[in-house]
């Protein structure tokens, strides 16, 4: 299992990563809201917001989105695990989630893996990625 941080920007995570990229170098790989099978499902105004953007370079994987209005946060950081095991995933996230909150159950992401997000008893926010396996 591989845990990355995920942060989450009011508006400005194209402009974070491009900034992050020019100082740790790497591949920057984003996805605009109004690119993606959901953009229907956004409102307008947020349509140029970062949905997801990730920044790789050697070993590092740093993510970014603007989409944490929602859940009542304009910064944020989420610790952010992907994992190609399905059955490990639903242990970790099954007991990560014991006295917190399930903002997203596990389930199906238009990416073709598993996706969910929790808050844990302690308020930090956890996503679960389940990739297929390469």
């Amino acid at each position: 299992m591989h845990l990355h941080p995920y942060l989450g920007f009011g508006g400005q995570a194209r402009e974070a990563l491009e900034f992050y990229q020019s100082c740790l170098g790497g591949t920057l790989d984003l996805m605009t809201v109004a690119d993606s099978p959901v953009a229907t499902q956004i409102p307008a105004h947020m349509q140029g917001h970062t949905l997801h953007g990730s920044l790789s370079s050697g070993s590092l994987t740093l993510s970014a989105s603007d989409m944490t209005e929602d859940v009542g946060r304009t910064h944020s950081v989420t610790l952010a695990l992907t994992t190609h095991d399905a059955d490990h995933a639903r242990q970790v996230f099954g007991a990560l989630a014991q006295g917190g909150a399930v903002t997203h159950p596990l389930s199906p992401s238009f990416w073709g893996g598993t996706f969910g997000q929790l808050t844990d008893r302690y308020g930090h926010h956890w996503m679960m990625n389940v990739l297929p396996q390469p």
